[in-house]
């Protein structure tokens, strides 16, 4: 059964066009994440979700019920914010119960709902306290407790880590995962940042300008991405992209001269037949498939990142173009030093001069 399913959304304020002709199917107990630079839609796209902003165009339907026009109260959906917003002067019990005691729920299924929840979230030693008394982790899964007591049909994320330190957003990104292992919701998640993004998601939609650039599961998104937006945005250290020039077309694809070397050139792997010598492209290699040796091109390093397992090599080619380089087990700067910089055909993506995928 389809969780979340919107058609042909549409949202503009005034003359302005947020959201532009989205469609989407989440499935029953997937988890969705929505991700893409500030200002593409995201959030808002969460907001009429969850019925805090009306559509101007297209519908929404959350388990076969058609609520483009139902009231939040009434979608059976739960929304965590990034601000914990819980009520100060109440303990962590009374502000979890707080939605069931205003729906006046029987005493006793409140107490049951709240206890059930806080023993999925491991707060059943901070129920007594006040939110004062807990760290930003806790007060974080109090706003979480607060969704789950609903029991919701759907759960709902705006970027509710973005207030956490680095290490209490790596804890808080697993017991997520846990919890939506645990209660098989349907959630939907929004956020800037895609390694988030790549360790929560069954399927990631990627946003830019109110359109929905791709949507796929996490690896597919990275391995395979539709357009150079894509390829840059999902992964970390970005993509590589070398502007090049197609010299030449071989049996696996093409031999493209990158701008800014002296002859110096990459193979890639793309069946694309329209391409023609002299026709400029952008070449994308990630990291990780760049490597030192002959047959590609030559780069200066300029600082080693080396992080112990991994380092990552800074370099730019002569015309000032940067290129990073992943090694692993690299314990060496190799500071100023000249290097050659080679990556299998099948490593490297081709994309068109206005940022499409050639294949």
């Amino acid at each position: 059964m389809t969780g979340v399913r919107l058609k042909s959304v549409d949202k503009d304020f005034g003359s302005v066009q947020i959201i532009d002709d989205v469609s989407m199917d989440i499935p029953k107990g997937e988890f969705a994440v929505f991700v893409g630079p500030s200002g593409c839609g995201k959030s808002t796209l969460l907001r009429m979700i969850a019925g805090l902003e009306e559509t101007s165009e297209g519908s929404i339907d959350i388990e076969g019920r058609d609520v483009t026009q139902t009231e939040p109260a009434k979608r059976e959906v739960a929304m965590v914010f990034q601000s914990y917003a819980l009520y100060p002067h109440l303990s962590v019990f009374e502000n979890m119960a707080f939605s069931l005691r205003l729906a006046r729920a029987p005493k006793q299924k409140v107490i049951e709902q709240v206890r059930e929840a806080a023993r999925i979230l491991k707060l059943e030693e901070q129920l007594d306290k006040k939110p004062s008394q807990l760290s930003g982790g806790q007060r974080q899964r109090v706003a979480i407790g607060r969704a789950i007591v609903r029991q919701p049909k759907v759960f709902l994320f705006d970027e509710p880590l973005s207030n956490l330190d680095a290490e209490l957003r790596v804890q808080m990104r697993l017991e997520l995962t846990r919890l939506h292992q645990q209660i098989g919701a349907t959630m939907i998640y929004v956020t800037h940042d895609q390694v988030e993004a790549m360790t929560l998601a069954d399927k990631i939609f990627v946003l830019r300008g109110g359109v929905v650039q791709q949507a796929g599961p996490p690896l597919e998104l990275y391995d395979d991405p539709a357009n150079q937006f894509v390829a840059g945005f999902i992964g970390s250290p970005a993509m590589n992209f070398l502007p090049a020039t197609v010299t030449e077309h071989t049996e696996a694809g093409i031999v493209a001269k990158i701008e800014g070397t002296e002859n110096q050139s990459l193979e890639a792997h793309v069946k694309d037949t329209v391409l023609e010598e002299g026709q400029p492209v952008t070449l994308g290699i990630r990291p990780e498939h760049l490597h030192l040796r002959e047959g590609g091109f030559t780069a200066t390093i300029e600082m080693t990142e080396n992080l112990g397992g991994v380092a990552y090599l800074h370099t730019r080619l002569a015309d000032g173009q940067e290129v990073v380089i992943e090694r692993r087990g690299e314990r060496e700067s190799h500071r100023r030093e000249t290097v050659p910089v080679w990556a299998d055909s099948n490593d490297v993506l081709v994309f068109s001069k206005e940022g499409q995928r050639l294949r």
